[in-house]
This record gives C-alpha cells, structure tokens and sequence, in this order.
C-alpha cells in the first residue's frame, strides 16, 4: 500500500512538474525578441530600435514617418494585449474576450458609439496623419506577426489577437475620454436628480465653492454660506448608511517656474498624471530620434501604447505636461415628451453568441432614462473634433508659443497644458476639445437652450498665461481660471483644490528652485488639508477624555502627514470620510433607488460638511441621536471599529498605521480573479506613502503614474519615474524594471542610459513588374 501511495505521489508530481514545465516553455516561446535583422516594406528607410536598463524604446529612423513604425514595432512587442484592451475598452468590445461580466460595461460603453465615430473622423483627418497612423498600425501587426507564439494573456484567456487598425489608435484617445470625462457626466447627471427631489437649494448648498482656490490670477469664488435646506424626516429615517464611493482624483499635478526662479537660469517643469494603477502600467518609456525638415529631432519622455506620440515630454527645446481640466464638457438635455426618438442597433459579441444593443437617440446625442424622465446626452466626446494626432507635431516644435497656437486645435480631452522651453519661457493653455456653447450647466437644460450650432464648433479661444509676474504656474485639476472665464467654461467636476493650494504655497516660499525641489514637492505629504479634521476630532473625543485617552494620543501624535507609521492620520481620515458617508445617507439612499449615486459630488461635499458641523440643526441629525456630540462621537466609534474588523486580527491600534492601511498594491487584471497568480503577475506590495488632498497622491492601487521633471536643454538630469514594467510579459527583463526605485522614490533618469538590445529593421525593396 505505502509502494502504491508513494508511486502515485511521484506521479502526480510528475505530472504537476511537466505542466509547469510546460506553461513556463509556452510563456518563454512567447517572449519577443529584442535583437533581431528584419526586412520591412514598410519603412523607406532603415529603422532601428534599441532598449536599455530599463527597456526604454530608442526609435531612430529618417523621419517622422518610419519612427512611428519603430514605435508601433515595439508597442506591438511589449503591450499589444493592453493596446487591445483599451480599444475595446472604449468600443465596447470586451465581452468578445471576457464574455458575460463584461456586457453591462460594454453597454455603458457602446451608448457613445465610439468606432463609429472614430471611424468617420479618421477619413477628415490630414494625409501625413492618416499616413502616420498607418504605419503605426503597420509596425504593430509586424510585431505581433513575429511572435513565434501569441502573448500569454491570449493563451489564458483563449482569445485571438486581431489586427491593429488606424482607427484603433483614435478610439486609444476615446479611452482616455471614459477615464478623465466620465465623471463630469456621471455629476451633471446626479445634480439633476438631487434637484428634482430635494430642490435646487439643496444642489447649491452641496456645491458650495470651498475656501480651497488657487486659480492663476487669483480671483476667488464669493465664500458667502447658503442656506442650509430643510431635510424631510423621511427621508432621514429611510437612510441606509453605506460608503459613498471615493470618486478617483484622476487628473494629475503640473507646475512650472521661470528661468528667473532656477538656480541655472532654465524653465523647469514638473508633472506626474493620476491614474488608475495596473501590470502594467499605462505609460511606455520611449524617445524618437529622426529628421525634420533637415533638423535633427529628439523627443523622449512616456508614450501610450496604442497611439504613436510622445504625450509628455521633452524635445530639447520645449518640455511639455498634462493635468485634466475639468471644465464643463457635457451637457444633459431633459427631453419633451414629443420630442422624434429613434434607435440604432449595435451588436456585442460574446465569445460564442451575440447581444442586440439598441440605443435611443435624438437630435441632441444619445438618451438616457432615469426614473420617469429622459435625458439626451450632448457630450464633446461625440464631436468630429474630439480626437485626432495633433500631439505629433509637439515633436518639432521650439518655443512655448508654438505650443500653445497646437494645443489650441488639439484633438484629446482638454487638459491643463503646462509648457517651458530653453528660453525660460513657462505657459499653461487649456489644451483639447471645448465645446463653442456659453450656457454650461451642472445641471440638465431645456431643449430650448440647447445652442445645436455652438457645439458643432471647437473653442479655440480658450484662456493662457504666459509668464506670468510671478513667474510660477501650477495645477491641480481645481479652477485655474478666472472668475469671468469660470462662468463661460463651466464646473465639470473640478477637484477640491486643496492640492493646488497646496503646491501652490509650496512654489511661492521658495526663490530659486533645482530638480530635487520639484521632486520633494512631487512627494509633499503633509497633511494640511486634514488638519481641522484632526482638531474637531480632539475636540469631540475630549468631550471623554478618559474613555478615549489612547486615541487622542494617537491624535495628537500623528504628525501632520500622511506618513506610513501613523496611526492618527489613519483615525482622522477614516472618521471624516464616515461622517460625510452617514450625514449625506439620506441624500445617497433617495439616489439609489434611480441607480444614481452622490459618488460623482463627494469631494463637493467639504464645505457643506462644516457648515452642518458648525451649525449643528436638529433637523439633519439622524433620529436615533439627541445631540450632534453624541452623533459624530458614534461615527468616530464606528469608523475605528470598522478599521480593525478590516485591518487587525487583535484589535491592536498600532496596525492602523497608514502605510499598512494604504499599501501600495499594483495588481494584474488576471492574478485579480485568479489569486494564485499574484506572485507571478503582480508588482510588490510596498507600504503607501501619500493620499488624496496633498501633492504625494497614492492610494492602493492608484497615484502618480508618472514623475516627470525636465529643463528643456539639460536633460541629463531630468527624472521619470515610472511605477511599472515596459513589458507586459511576466518573463520579460523590462516587467518590473523601475518599479523598485519608483517606490523608493529615486529620481529614475530621463535619458536612456546604455544600450542592451537592438532590432534592426531595414527598408525592403519594392519590385515593380
């Protein structure tokens, strides 16, 4: 019996043996190969691309033309599956691949039909761009055809690549559309329920303008309280208290100084973007060296894998960066009853069958119902100027000024564009897609405002600054603007502003700046914007100082930042986020029930929140509490009972330290569903360092997914962090490359250092019979 069991054991692990054995040759037979002689007719001339420490792409070709095949050569090696998933993303194609679980997001998705779209606009787009991304599209199906074996993500998930098109890279634009637009249509949205059940002085009570503004010109918004609404006993005593989810700050941090604000005289920017963290990340190092009209150009800094432009970086003369503007794109039209509907069917693939999708429209967009009204969506992402490749001809340009005339025809979501140049120059421009219509609204219009004409034009007019006599700019997705232009460009989901203040004050106390400044202010944690929190949560817990003396210990040692052994950070923000999770219920409870929620408004909800807490009326107050004491004492007890459920097996206070509560945790979509995988697919789990409200943004799984420092003309001593990988391929030398010193936080060099690989990819001759 024990010769019987031993010999199944060594078979069975056998067997498991062989397998691994097997998955690991598949995985290795699906590696690219980084060096390598190939013919191509697609380039007029020789390309080659070569890769360093940490895979960065150095493209050198001829000209424009066949650098962008270089870099949808390498794009197509390293990130082709996530290319596909982005597409599709913004298609509305994902159940092809993921089947059922992805049909409602593809749903969500397909209501804007963006391959039609991206499909039409391709045609009006000009020849050399039409040209560009053709042969983009060209060097990524040449890259993919190479394989000796499709990506692993095809293997596990049983789904075949299909080729790369010039559309795809458009609709590569329309996903980052979904990512930094969503919201400003999901809030018009909520604002226009919360009016039609709690009036509209509930919608000005809870998007009241906060103390926290730091527009260019400084110009501030009237702190003048309204009226804080009667909220019915109704509605508080159906309130079902749960989390209102955390809307991400995806945005980003940009600032600039004059040459008169460096210590060698240079403009010097600095940008790191906030996005969702993923394996991999989204940004792909690269550089593109190639000639312009008989110049030598040289562009390097992050490129998104789908599209072939460099989106942030320098080019030796100009450096250039993002942050999402957050004006006032969309707007909801409450439609007549008698208002002409049709329908227009669209089929979603499943990977053995197919859905019919038909979509509601009318002469103003696509519509939505909600309870008993309809509402049609007028959104620039539905325009024929919302995307195109004007971020290509930021290659060659040579001062800010040129900069600012492309951003002002720039087809992408508009952004805060902050640019320096070798002169010393600093500018910002809202850079993008805007609407010509002048009546933005935070809540749904009439048909009769509707300005039809207004939004068939791109406003190329919008505001800039160029060196301003501060010589410092600064953004932080909140108001940049002035007054005035506010009204005219509308509120589509600004951020809090505490962050811009912040980086803000941080610029004006200082007079000359380095590299390492910016980076600092880059990792700035302080807490400044949780302070009253932490006083008022003294003050309520001192009201029982013997009952609560340990945690004002830890209060009062928190330290004034997000630090990763803090325990009264932890405290403080955790009983904020409840208080406003259980003092708006009434408000999320009445949303829900229409599949709304006050997610999109949350960050609104700060000056609306003292407000209740200073005033204290009775009629706010939850039934089963006699005093707002006795209420916010309540919340405190069970926002920290709720941490230790989550985070403590012994109850033990010193496990809400911050950096174990936010570890930083960047995942793979696979090793999410499928646990096992995690030690293979994702990054290390790293203690977090850094919040929302502060420069030094991280959460989980989301932050800086890059940081970007440069002085156009010295960068050798630039910095790009990046926290991910070049390579998708979890075999591959590039997977995890950077990531250790992003979470150090080193400053990771610009600059390709020396060189380990190269493909050689030479011009193939044509015969004409």
């Amino acid at each position: 019996m024990k010769k019987i069991i031993k010999i199944t054991a060594v078979s069975l692990l056998s067997i498991v043996f062989i397998a691994a054995v097997g998955v690991y040759l598949l995985l290795f037979m699906s590696l690219p190969k980084l060096d390598a002689s190939i013919e191509s007719d697609a380039v007029s001339d020789n390309v080659s691309i070569e890769r360093d420490r940490l895979g960065t792409a150095v493209v050198t070709a001829s000209h424009r033309q066949d650098a962008a095949y270089g870099l949808g050569y390498a794009h197509g090696q390293d990130r082709f599956f996530q290319m596909d998933l982005l597409r599709r993303n913004s298609a509305g194609e994902l159940s092809e691949i993921f089947g059922e679980k992805a049909l409602e997001l593809d749903k969500r998705h397909r209501f804007h039909q963006l391959r039609k779209r991206a499909n039409n606009i391709l045609k009006t787009l000009p020849e050399a761009h039409i040209k560009t991304l053709t042969t983009y599209a060209r060097g990524v199906n040449d890259a993919v055809a190479a394989q000796s074996m499709n990506a692993f993500e095809y293997l596990v998930t049983g789904a075949n690549p299909r080729p790369w098109e010039p559309a795809d890279s458009l609709l590569v634009i329309y996903s980052m559309y979904l990512d930094l637009q969503g919201n400003t249509i999901k809030r018009d949205l909520t604002l226009t329920h919360i009016q039609s059940i709690f009036g509209a002085e509930m919608v000005a009570f809870i998007i009241q303008p906060s103390q926290y503004q730091a527009p260019l010109d400084g110009s501030l918004i009237s702190l003048a309280p309204p009226s804080i609404p009667q909220l019915s006993p109704l509605y508080i005593s159906q309130a079902l208290p749960k989390e209102i989810a955390e809307p991400l700050d995806i945005g980003s941090n940009n600032w600039a100084v004059t040459g008169e604000l460096t210590q060698n005289g240079n403009a010097m920017l600095s940008d790191d973007m906030h996005l969702s963290f993923a394996v991999p990340i989204i940004w792909y190092r690269a550089q593109l060296n190639y000639q312009h009209n008989g110049e030598d150009i040289s562009i390097t800094g992050v490129s998104l894998p789908g599209a072939p432009a460099i989106v942030v970086g320098s080019n030796g003369h100009v450096a250039w960066g993002f942050t999402n503007a957050y004006i006032d794109t969309a707007d909801w039209i409450e439609i007549d009853d008698d208002t002409e509907l049709t329908f227009e069917d669209e089929e979603i693939r499943l990977p053995d069958s197919a859905v019919d999708y038909k979509i509601p429209m009318s002469r103003f967009g696509p519509v939505k119902q909600v309870s008993e009204k309809r509402y049609a969506l007028s959104w620039v992402g539905h325009q024929d100027y919302a995307v195109d490749m004007s971020l290509v001809e930021l290659d060659s340009i040579k001062d800010v000024q040129q900069g600012i005339a492309i951003a002002s025809n720039m087809g992408i979501p508009v952004q805060n564009m902050m640019l320096v140049d070798t002169a010393g120059n600093a500018a910002w421009k809202p850079a993008g897609a805007f609407p010509s219509r002048t009546n933005p609204s935070e809540v749904a219009i009439a048909e009769s405002d509707y300005q039809a004409d207004n939004w068939l034009i791109d406003q190329v007019d919008l505001p800039e600054v160029i060196n301003p006599d501060t010589h410092r700019l600064w953004s932080g997705n909140s108001r940049v603007v002035s007054t005035k232009q506010h009204k005219e460009l509308g509120n589509g989901g600004y951020a809090l502003g505490a962050r811009s203040t912040q980086i803000r004050d941080r610029l004006f106390a200082g007079k000359d700046f380095t590299v390492d400044d910016f980076y600092q202010l880059q990792l700035d944690n302080e807490a400044r914007f949780l302070q009253p929190w932490q006083q008022q949560l003294i003050t309520v817990l001192s009201t029982k100082p013997q009952r609560f003396a340990k945690d004002i210990v830890y209060l009062n040692n928190w330290k004034a930042c997000a630090c990763s052994d803090s325990v009264g950070y932890t405290l403080v923000r955790q009983y904020r986020q409840q208080l406003i999770d259980t003092t708006f219920a009434p408000l999320e409870t009445q949303l829900a029930l229409s599949s709304l929620s006050l997610s999109p408004v949350k960050r609104d909800l700060e000056p609306a929140m003292w407000q209740l807490i200073n005033a204290q009326p009775k009629f706010w107050l939850p039934a089963k509490h006699s005093s707002w004491s006795e209420y916010m004492l309540n919340v405190y007890q069970e926002s920290k009972q709720q941490l230790l459920a989550k985070h403590s097996q012994d109850d033990n206070m010193d496990d809400l330290a911050w950096g174990s509560v936010n570890e930083l945790k960047i995942q793979h979509p696979f090793s999410k569903q499928i646990p096992i995988l995690s030690t293979l697919l994702d990054m290390p789990t790293v203690t977090g360092f850094g919040d929302s409200y502060m420069p030094a943004v991280q959460g989980a799984s989301f932050g800086a997914s890059q940081r970007f420092i440069v002085q156009p003309g010295d960068e050798a001593n630039g910095v790009l962090a990046i926290p991910g990988g070049q390579s998708g391929h979890p075999l591959s030398d590039f997977y995890r490359a950077g990531f250790t010193e992003y979470a150090a936080q080193q400053q990771t060099p610009l600059l390709p250092s020396r060189r380990l690989h190269r493909i050689e990819i030479n011009a193939k001759e044509v015969s004409i019979n």
